[in-house]
């Protein structure tokens, strides 16, 4: 069977369902029996399976379900969970096998496929590859799978949690989940967790406000407006599926993801000193200025959960995290997955224990002007071909030595950096730029600016993302 190869991303699957040429139901069934064959290679004969809170997610999994049974896998269903959930039950059933049906932030209409086949280990390109080459061979096996159901995961997971966290003083906290998932589960801990919660745009609803997506400025501008309305210590905004965190101050300021890595950092190496911290090449040089300043040892990777977790598994990290808001707390929990509400609980913890507001506690770090993360629409049939000759270019231009193109191309200047990269899930570029202060920046991004301009291949104004 020939399936939309646009749908296979780096490392998992994303379409859409209104699209005859994307998720059909053959489609749907074709990966859930390629993903019984590739469990079946490995050895593992059970499955988790969990979706998202989009109405139509429940088609996608009814029909994953058919196909795994029908391939002899053993399933257990958890129902509608935030990702982190779906992670956590692996680890509490002890299952290695599983498939999460979410299009995280992606608008209403998409869905997808997060596959594990270890502890919150996802696929990489090569399993992904994999999976295709089932597909396109039908290399499918018979069998006659069972099936139960796991009812109380969310209470599970809520009780572990809420066991790893203490919050040391009443704080007032503004949520924001985007009508996505999350709200269904987040708001409840927190306010378990001792937290005045003031909820916005919870409520799971195809009518959104904004995109369920921490990293936009639509999320951080209704989150602003929401914190200064309500007088609120903090702003929190959580993707649709739960795995990505952002924030704002009480006065409604950005506090981009790699800041408040900085900032646990500063619990994870107090109890692990030289230990490593893992982060994508999206990140602030703050970051690395904090971790070598309580003397651990930074470490850099490419975009994307799952290289994020191999590498940490790598270096034995005690955190790590990507500016997109993904956040692993090794150092708190024996798990390895990105928990969105896990992260936010252990900063509010380190909030109430300061006793100052989280604007004078982000005001601690190296300062750095850093920009939105932004995309530029390209094809992704043409994205990756276009970031390849932009590192010839740069690396021409200013020298290898200045370009860490372990990701695209990062390129280093006196007074900052610019960083250009293809996206891993969408039809565009990614890029971020990070000057000494406003003028450095504006220079940098200028330069990136001009250097796209020449590409026939992107097309439209840019894109906060």
């Amino acid at each position: 069977m020939k399936i939309n190869p646009m749908m296979f991303r780096e490392y998992d699957i994303r379409g859409r369902i209104d699209n005859p040429d994307e998720l059909t139901d053959a489609a749907v069934e074709a990966i859930g029996k390629a993903f019984a064959v590739f469990l079946a290679r490995r050895g593992i004969t059970e499955a988790i399976v969990a979706h998202d809170a989009r109405d139509y997610s429940r088609r996608v999994k009814d029909l994953t379900l058919k196909a795994l049974q029908e391939s002899g896998v053993h399933v257990i269903e958890i129902g509608q969970v935030p990702v982190p959930i779906f992670y956590f039950s692996q680890y509490l059933l002890k299952k290695k096998g599983g498939v999460m049906i979410t299009a995280s932030h992606n608008p209403w209409g998409w869905s997808g496929f997060k596959h594990a086949y270890d502890y919150s280990t996802t696929l990489v390109p090569e399993n992904v590859a994999e999976l295709q080459d089932i597909i396109a061979q039908e290399k499918y096996i018979s069998g006659s799978g069972t099936a139960e159901t796991y009812p109380d995961i969310v209470t599970a997971y809520t009780e572990d949690v809420l066991s790893r966290v203490k919050i040391a003083r009443p704080l007032r906290v503004l949520v924001d989940t985007g009508n996505g998932t999350v709200g269904l589960t987040t708001p409840d801990i927190l306010r378990r967790a001792g937290c005045e919660v003031i909820e916005q745009y919870t409520e799971v609803s195809a009518e959104r406000h904004h995109e369920a997506n921490p990293s936009t400025l639509g999320m951080l501008d209704a989150m602003r407006e929401g914190v200064q309305k309500h007088g609120a210590d903090i702003g929190l905004g959580f993707d649709d599926d739960g795995d990505r965190l952002g924030a704002v101050d009480e006065r409604g300021e950005p506090i981009w993801p790699d800041r408040m890595l900085a900032i646990l950092s500063r619990d994870a190496l107090a109890g692990k000193p030289g230990g490593s911290v893992v982060f994508d090449v999206k990140c602030s040089d703050a970051l690395a200025d904090e971790i070598r300043r309580l003397n651990g040892i930074p470490v850099m990777w490419k975009t994307g959960h799952s290289y994020i977790k191999a590498k940490a598994k790598e270096t034995n990290a005690v955190l790590a995290g990507e500016r997109s808001g993904h956040m692993y707390l090794r150092y708190a929990a024996p798990y390895e997955y990105d928990d969105a509400t896990f992260a936010a609980l252990k900063f509010l913890e380190y909030m109430s224990r300061m006793h100052t507001s989280v604007s004078r506690i982000i005001a601690e770090l190296p300062r750095y002007v850093t920009s939105p993360v932004w995309h530029a629409s390209c094809a992704d049939e043409k994205k990756y071909g276009v970031v390849d000759r932009l590192v010839a270019a740069f690396k021409q231009e200013y020298g290898a030595d200045k370009i860490n193109d372990i990701n695209g191309a990062r390129v280093s200047f006196d007074d900052g950096w610019g960083l250009v990269r293809a996206s891993s899930n969408v039809p565009a570029l990614v890029l971020v730029f990070e000057g000494r202060d406003d003028q450095s920046l504006k220079r940098i991004e200028a330069i990136f600016r001009k250097k796209l301009s020449v590409c026939p291949e992107i097309h439209g104004e840019w894109k906060s993302g």
